[in-house]
């Protein structure tokens, strides 16, 4: 068993008519993603809109969630500022969580001595598990693997890679090449089988809001060796891969219409990202009526 759990939800943070953080919600939120396939949870991280909350926001939510669940809670504490994060990764030890996410610094593109510094000093700040996040479409730069390699021999709590970098061959290098208690997540849906086949641990997830049970059968059918099954769950949520993200509506703005359509609270996101349609609620219930019905198909041919 990963660390973490093999389905790990990158949850949406749930706000309520206002803006305002719906920290209720947030509780009602993780509570049904752990009933519905759900391993562990990324709490404040991309998904949940970490760069607009406060501080003060993201720890009540990191407390408030990491007090509903049994499951792994990993708070995402990461900043572009390498101060800042160190500070804020300090500021939540004792609070509940297990680990915090760390992502590459966005914006000011450091080298590699550079992200090298920044991980250490962040690392060095907490006797938490660090998971780094590899997701260089939004931050411009990759780790790379030479880099993860080193970070992974010479910090004893760099344990792991949520890698969103695409790249599966990378993958299986920085698998081969790091110890074997480092965990290689894959960052995106649809490359999780991919990624299971060169030695990934599983998923940190945005589907899984509403296909946690998806996922988690493609996982087990991979891990029990039953590579068709996994195949035939992965090839059920294909449609669910292509509604998650967007040019005209990129995550978590998917995400969080699909909560909506499951009754679950949501909200709509912060500003940067506008106000989505309700015919994108309309769209969502269809991914999710069609994958429920390919599941009962599936279950009714078995």
């Amino acid at each position: 068993m990963a660390r973490f759990g093999s389905v790990v939800t990158a949850m949406v943070t749930p706000f309520d008519d206002n803006g305002g953080l719906d920290v209720d919600g947030a509780v009602v939120l993780a509570r049904h993603l752990i009933a519905t396939g759900s391993d562990g949870l990324v709490v404040a991280g991309t998904t949940g809109e970490g760069p607009v909350l406060t501080d003060g926001e993201a720890l009540d939510l990191f407390r408030a969630v990491a007090e509903a669940v049994t499951v792994p809670v990993i708070a995402a504490t990461g900043s572009n500022d390498t101060a800042h994060a160190v500070t804020f990764t300090r500021s939540v030890a004792g609070i509940g969580v297990d680990a915090v996410l760390i992502v590459t610094p966005y914006y000011n593109r450091p080298s590699s001595a550079g992200l090298s510094a920044h991980f250490r000093a962040v690392a060095a700040a907490t006797d938490l598990p660090v998971l780094l996040y590899d997701i260089p479409i939004r931050t411009g730069r990759r780790i790379g693997s030479d880099l993860l390699t080193r970070l992974a021999s010479e910090v004893p709590n760099i344990i792991g890679v949520k890698d969103a970098t695409g790249d599966v061959a990378g993958a299986a290098r920085v698998v081969a090449q790091t110890p074997e208690q480092f965990e290689v997540y894959s960052g995106d849906d649809s490359l999780t089988l991919p990624f299971l086949a060169v030695g990934g641990v599983g998923i940190v997830s945005v589907a899984s809001h509403w296909a946690g049970q998806a996922m988690a059968e493609m996982v087990s059918s991979f891990n029990a060796g039953d590579l068709r099954g996994a195949q035939l769950a992965n090839h059920r949520l294909r449609e669910s891969y292509d509604f998650e993200s967007s040019d005209l509506y990129p995550n978590p703005v998917p995400a969080k219409a699909a909560c909506r359509a499951l009754g679950l609270p949501a909200g709509q996101c912060r500003l940067p990202h506008p106000e989505a349609p309700e015919s994108l609620v309309a769209d969502a219930r269809g991914v999710i009526e069609r994958l429920h019905q390919s599941s009962l198909n599936r279950q009714s041919v078995a």
